[in-house]
């Protein structure tokens, strides 16, 4: 009991080093360069992350400050200023708690994975360009950090990117800025190029213990207020959610999704209270908790109460910060963010599917977060409507004495086969288990990366998952998301009888009576 609460401490310090930059970069993003900013975001990490642990349903889970909703909260507090934007925070926590309570989160898993891919890539491209400001003032400091931080991530392993490029960037800074300034040179035809024109840094941010205040506004403007907090709600609630199932797969434990978004409502709810920046479910932040030990809600809080502590003293050091080395930092989180590998496998996703994200990303970028997603549904559901009408899928079960064998009939779609594999999981009595895939005539993208999920999460529980009888345009598909090595290692030809297997043996071929 010792070892693991002092293995959950640790991953908590770690986890803090990662968040501190993150949160400092998100904040003054969203408050459009403020030196308040830094203290908006630190507060909303430390918030959000200590009470959506305590009260959330995924283990290890970190929240905080994230790319999706710094995007929505720097309109906000630009339209609205900060006062009304803690209150905005504060109603999004209230309709995230509504829609846990109301069972909500057990649909937003059938969001689509091409909408998930298309809104995410569109968020990458607005983070992008909003530090495109900082490149063509400080063009020398933005892509030196960015280098700093892309070699760190191959060479310094112990310590975050994100930290040496922030540390190393801002000593770089303050040693060389005498000679940092209007550096330029004249091409022919085009006449001055500016390396660098100035460097501005965070400036002092005001050091004080968060207190608890509530938002004053005016109530005739709550109207107003309630589509923008519900758009942080939706897309908070989408990305926890996300995050959500990379943890089940990073530690073999299942989430639950309604008590998640609870979880995340009152985090932001108190967040608002003490002057804190909406947060999420934080991928890289969870996955680092994950993978340094974290397995229950105090990894988390300790992230939390490590980050308070490093806030009380931090303001003489943050505001020699420069701005051009966090825009750096952003930039590179979001092309980190951006869904390469879905970009990569066009050539062989479905056409409907690169429809719809490339859409959905357009739409993104050019209009609206929450239109976007909600156009990138409706056109799925359209187009699933049209292909497959009422077809229904079939689930049969046979069992032997050394495994489970699961007939699929039917399309496998963004919205049938999450149920499927969960009922196969609670079905399920043996260490291996046989999808016979024999009657599927059609997988979209996001089935495909279902099925590749559920073989990694089986894996964390010790269990061994075969596929077998896919036809070959189904192969195709399905290989092609989960990648050909990770593909063979699962496939199976065909079926075949053994009278006394082994554990070798079960490794070698499918045992059916």
């Amino acid at each position: 009991m010792g070892k693991n609460i002092i293995r959950e401490v640790l991953s908590g310090i770690t986890v803090a080093i990662v968040a501190l930059p993150l949160a400092i970069a998100f904040g003054i993003a969203a408050t459009g360069g403020s030196a308040e900013g830094a203290l908006v975001g630190l507060y909303g990490a430390i918030f959000t992350g200590f009470f959506a642990a305590i009260f959330g349903g995924t283990p290890a889970q970190v929240t905080g400050p994230t790319g999706p909703i710094t995007v929505i909260a720097t309109g906000t507090i630009a339209t609205y200023g900060l006062e009304t934007s803690f209150f905005i925070f504060m109603l999004a926590g209230l309709f995230q708690i509504l829609l846990g309570v109301f069972k909500i989160g057990d649909y937003i898993r059938y969001i689509p994975y091409s909408v998930i891919s298309g809104f995410m890539n569109g968020i990458a491209l607005i983070i992008i360009g909003g530090q495109l400001i900082y490149l063509e003032n400080s063009f020398l400091v933005v892509i030196a950090t960015m280098a700093i931080m892309l070699l760190s991530k191959r060479l310094i392993k112990v310590i975050p990117a994100s930290l040496v490029a922030l540390l190393a960037g801002t000593a770089l800074v303050i040693a060389l800025q005498p000679y940092l300034e209007n550096i330029q040179f004249s091409l022919p035809a085009i006449g001055t190029v500016f390396l660098n024109r100035t460097v501005e840094m965070i400036g002092t941010i005001p050091q004080a213990i968060p207190t608890l205040h509530l938002p004053q506004i005016d109530f005739a403007l709550l109207p107003e207020l309630i589509p923008p907090a519900l758009s942080i709600a939706i897309l908070g609630a989408i990305d926890s959610l996300l995050t959500s199932v990379v943890m089940d797969n990073v530690t073999g434990i299942r989430h639950k999704s309604n008590k998640e978004l609870i979880g995340q409502g009152i985090g932001n709810m108190i967040s608002g209270l003490f002057g804190g920046i909406a947060g999420a479910g934080a991928t890289v932040r969870s996955v680092v908790n994950a993978k340094s030990g974290g397995r229950t809600p105090i990894s988390a809080c300790v992230h939390s109460i490590v980050l308070l502590i490093l806030v009380v003293g931090l303001g003489d050091a943050v505001q020699f910060i420069p701005l051009a080395v966090l825009a750096g930092i952003l930039i590179n989180t979001g092309i980190s963010m951006f869904d390469w590998d879905g970009f990569k496998k066009i050539p062989v996703t479905p056409k409907a599917d690169v429809l719809i994200m490339v859409l959905t990303m357009v739409i993104t970028v050019a209009v609206d977060l929450m239109v976007a997603v909600g156009i990138g549904i409706l056109l799925a559901t359209l187009i699933f409507a049209k292909q497959y009408g009422d077809r229904g899928v079939k689930l049969e079960q046979k069992a032997s004495a050394y495994a489970d064998t699961f007939s699929i009939q039917g399309p496998l779609y963004f919205a049938s086969l999450d149920h499927l594999l969960q009922k196969i999981e609670h079905d399920s009595k043996h260490d291996l288990i046989i999808l016979d895939l024999n009657g599927v005539n059609y997988v979209d993208a996001s089935a495909a990366v279902n099925i590749q999920q559920f073989i990694e999460l089986m894996e964390k529980k010790g269990k061994m998952v075969q596929l077998t009888n896919l036809q070959p345009s189904i192969e195709k598909i399905v290989a092609s998301m989960m990648g050909k090595e990770a593909f063979n290692k699962v496939l199976v030809k065909e079926l075949k009888q053994m009278n006394k297997p082994s554990l070798g043996a079960m490794e070698q071929a499918v045992i059916r009576d």
